[in-house]
């Protein structure tokens, strides 16, 4: 049983009293209002009047397991403080300051107390966290842009968005409208992957399929979401005019926008959308949540990949408000044949030196199906690091992960084909894609299956290349072949 003794019951004092759990462990409050007294006891609190400063108060009483000094006055919290101290050597002590604490009376209550609370300092350190602090400056900032928009607003994702994308873009649709403003969550290309389209469907997002020759004139204003420049890894005119950007990823290069929120030591975009839903006061939808939850589940690989603190707090704000049954359904969508034959086909054709393994899956109708091949090769004994790629229309799709603590993949692909193609992400996980404009113009089924086999080539050369050359990565073997084949495309860009 716990002794917990109470010295002064002042405004503070009173609530924690009444708020304590009827546990059946012991309990005392000793003051000196006796009005106070009679209403603790009318409430059935043990309670007894006395002058929380004189010794001999104390002196009287059993060793307690628990003391809150918590008198309205500063100068009877300190001298109780004290005499308690003194008395309870082992006890521990919680010390309300007071209404009116000079610095001294606060140095003292550290010293002798084993938690100081501050009335005070608790209000002023909440306020600045609310006005002052990194999330909540760029929530003021993001309302202010939001309020200048006079029309309706595109909430741009990156091609083929993953579910960090479409949550975001449904996440800051409804910040939109919280503040009047009429948006849409949109896309370019198409949401292949199984769990990706589960994800839309089961929860019934309403997200807008942009063709590229869409007319954009309907919207007066643009926020890029999981990706920060126009015309890279979206469809937009390059030279679009940009409102608001909320990313996680590295910029390539200068982010031109009115509004600009690049979190690279987060783990997720929905990370800083679900911040931003609670800064604003927006009820947590349960679609919304769901998704954003999923969202930060998928892109810190269910929090062991590049995760934050402030991942699992957004996590922990969220959980509340998500539908868990439809969340593992999304979890467990049934996996098409093509990407099961993608997979056999990277764990086949494998080349490896090394721990690390590059294949190529050759002409592939879903690019979604490459992550999930990347991620199946790294699963193999003695693999860390691989990049699976295939050939779709006239490009070259990449995918690459690494649980190597020696690779930095985003700076591999980069040096490997900024200069051939687009290249980006992260240190363990990392794409890239490449124009072939030969394969349209070849002349029939062999002579394509011969381009393609000396574009596989250089791509694996290329990255088995990049990956000897940055410090302390041995990788066996190298022989550079020809690179004639490829053309810049520097308006695509991997998310």
């Amino acid at each position: 049983m716990v002794f917990r003794l109470v010295l002064g019951c002042g405004t503070v004092g009173r609530r924690v009293v009444e708020r304590l759990p009827d546990d059946g462990d012991r309990l005392l409050v000793i003051t000196e209002d006796q009005s106070t007294v009679e209403s603790l006891r009318d409430e059935s609190v043990p309670a007894r009047r006395g002058d929380p400063t004189d010794r001999s108060v104390v002196a009287s009483l059993d060793p307690p397991d628990v003391i809150f000094v918590a008198a309205d006055r500063t100068d009877v919290n300190r001298t109780a403080l004290e005499h308690a101290r003194a008395q309870f050597p082992a006890s521990s002590i919680v010390a309300y300051v007071g209404g009116n604490p000079t610095e001294a009376d606060r140095a003292a209550c550290r010293d002798l107390a084993d938690h100081v609370v501050d009335a005070e300092g608790a209000m002023v350190d909440r306020i600045l966290e609310e006005t002052t602090s990194t999330s909540a400056g760029a929530a003021i900032e993001l309302r202010r842009q939001l309020q200048t928009i006079d029309g309706r607003l595109a909430v741009v994702m990156h091609d083929n968005p993953d579910p960090d994308a479409i949550a975001s873009a449904v996440a800051l649709v409804d910040i939109a409208t919280s503040v009047g403003v009429e948006a849409d969550a949109c896309y370019y290309g198409e949401i292949s992957h199984q769990e990706n389209r589960a994800m839309v469907n089961l929860l019934g997002l309403n997200l807008r399929n942009l063709d590229p020759d869409h007319p954009l004139e309907e919207y007066a204003a643009f926020a890029l979401i999981d990706h920060s420049r126009p015309g890279i890894n979206d469809q937009l005119p390059d030279d679009s005019h940009v409102d608001i950007v909320i990313d996680h990823h590295p910029p390539r290069g200068p982010v031109p926008a009115e509004f600009v929120d690049l979190r690279e030591y987060v783990g997720a975009t929905s990370t800083v959308l679900t911040e931003y839903l609670d800064r604003f006061g927006v009820t947590f939808d349960e679609s919304t949540a769901t998704a954003l939850l999923y969202g930060i589940r998928v892109d810190t690989n269910d929090f062991t990949r590049e995760v934050s603190a402030a991942d699992f707090n957004a996590a922990s704000m969220l959980w509340p408000h998500v539908d868990t049954t439809v969340l593992r359904q999304i979890e467990q969508p049934t996996v098409e044949g093509e990407t099961l034959e993608t997979i056999a086909r990277a764990i086949k054709n494998r080349e490896q030196r090394d721990s690390i393994a590059v294949a190529s899956v050759g002409r592939i109708g879903n690019r979604d199906a490459l992550p999930q091949a990347a991620d199946q090769v790294l699963a193999m004994e003695g693999v860390d690091t691989t990049l699976v790629f295939g050939f779709m229309d006239e490009m070259a799709y990449l995918s690459a992960r690494s649980r190597a603590a020696d690779v930095d993949l985003g700076e591999t692909l980069r040096d490997a084909f900024d200069q051939i193609g687009s290249a980006g992400g992260h240190a363990d996980m990392a794409g890239a894609q490449l124009e072939i404009g030969i394969l349209a113009s070849a002349d029939g089924e062999q002579e394509v299956d011969s381009i393609v086999s000396v574009v596989e080539e250089v791509i694996t050369n290329r990255f088995f290349e990049a990956i000897r050359t940055r410090p302390g990565i041995p990788v066996g073997t190298y022989t550079r072949t020809s690179e004639w084949l490829f053309t810049m495309d520097d308006d695509q860009e991997p998310s």
